[in-house]
């Protein structure tokens, strides 16, 4: 039997046409939605939602194509169509709030999730008060900091940006290795992913290749163009906005605090010491600088 954060209440609850999200929630009072990362699922919030619980209505939910979530099958070509765009994977989280009584919350992502949640803030500023980025760059961004050999570091972006196909299939062939790998070298406390999480997260990412993949392919599609859109036409962040992430400017030649505030006039950027994986390693500072956001 998979894990499940202890003290919260699971269920289904359809989003869209077909799709429907697994979601655990707990607490009372101000929402606040918590996304989840590649390659993990709702899991990785498990101490930082229990804590905020205490004060808050906390929402987590396995994102479209991930973990117990249904997993749409991937319309058109090279993440066009917008099946797995973080458009699409928004609207989900908007859904997903209204259906559990929200109208408005504030939300926090990390990796995968922190690129949903940054676009969702972009499309419905009515409905996001606060916005939390954990250790990413907004996708126009992360595609220009990335070249020379420096963007080895980001080779699966380029595996999984290839038409469908070829990274299916060399992913599925070895998946435990494949997704294994990021939760290796990603982690600097290898404790802070106990084996029954780590076995979790395998096995959901091994039963996931097709829209894992379809998820990376839309962010040199769909995404893309959409950060491009946005870019021309102005728009920005309009809630307060925290970011923590490691100083990956430093290793790469950019200033990861400039790139942010191009988008986030009311920016909050901080460069942390822990590894990739935050809510799990420093689950107690995470919880911290979400309540931190909510004041402001």
């Amino acid at each position: 039997m998979a894990p499940v954060i202890p003290g919260f209440d699971y269920r289904r609850v359809p989003v869209a046409d077909g799709v429907s999200l697994h979601v655990a929630t707990a607490g009372t009072g101000t929402p606040i939605v918590l996304l989840h990362g590649f390659p993990q699922t709702h899991l990785m919030w498990r101490h930082v939602a229990a804590d905020l619980a205490a004060d808050h209505t906390v929402i987590c939910p396995d994102l479209r194509g991930y973990g117990a979530s249904d997993k749409p099958a991937e319309a058109g070509k090279a993440g066009k169509a917008g099946t797995y765009s973080k458009r699409t994977m928004g609207a989900d989280i908007v859904a997903l709030a209204r259906a559990l009584g929200h109208e408005s919350f504030a939300l926090a992502g990390h990796d995968r999730g922190a690129l949903v949640a940054f676009r969702t803030a972009l499309d419905h500023p009515e409905a996001v008060t606060h916005l939390a980025s954990l250790d990413v760059l907004p996708t126009l961004d992360m595609w220009d900091v990335l070249h020379g050999v420096t963007a080895a570091v980001g080779f699966h972006l380029y595996l999984m940006a290839q038409p469908p196909g070829l990274p299916e299939r060399m992913i599925a062939a070895s998946p435990d290795a494949f997704f294994g790998h990021f939760l290796d070298i990603w982690t600097k406390d290898p404790h802070a992913i106990p084996a029954d999480v780590r076995a979790a997260y395998l096995a959901a990412c091994r039963d996931a290749v097709p829209s894992i993949v379809a998820d990376y392919r839309a962010s040199a599609g769909a995404d893309l163009d959409d950060d491009r859109a946005d870019r021309a036409a102005g728009n920005r962040l309009r809630m307060p906005v925290t970011v923590l992430q490691q100083d990956w400017g430093a290793a790469l030649g950019f200033d990861a605090a400039e790139l942010w505030r191009a988008w986030a006039p009311d920016l909050r950027h901080s460069s942390v010491t822990y590894g990739h994986f935050m809510a799990e390693e420093a689950p107690a500072e995470i919880a911290e600088e979400l309540r931190a956001l909510m004041t402001r």
